[in-house]
């Protein structure tokens, strides 16, 4: 399952993992790794150009369109 959603801009980010361990002298500091912080992709069932399908969602995105489908009234189950 591809880590890219259809709908949404969400892709894999990078950053660093630090150990919570931070005393000690210099030569033992807390170590730092990379690491990957990967988008929250969910699988949805949306109606899309008049019929339902089956997409891969981050869910900001999610979020954003049930706030909108709320603001218009129509209901959400």
């Amino acid at each position: 399952m591809s880590g890219i959603p259809r709908l949404g801009s969400k892709k894999t980010s990078f950053g660093r993992r630090i150990r919570h361990k931070h005393s000690g002298a210099w030569a033992r500091k807390a170590p730092k790794t990379s690491r990957m912080f990967k988008a929250n992709i969910q699988r949805k069932r949306m109606f899309i150009d008049g019929k339902w399908q089956r997409v891969k969602v981050d869910t900001r995105y999610l979020r954003t369109e049930m706030k909108s489908i709320q603001e218009q009234g129509v209901p959400y189950r």
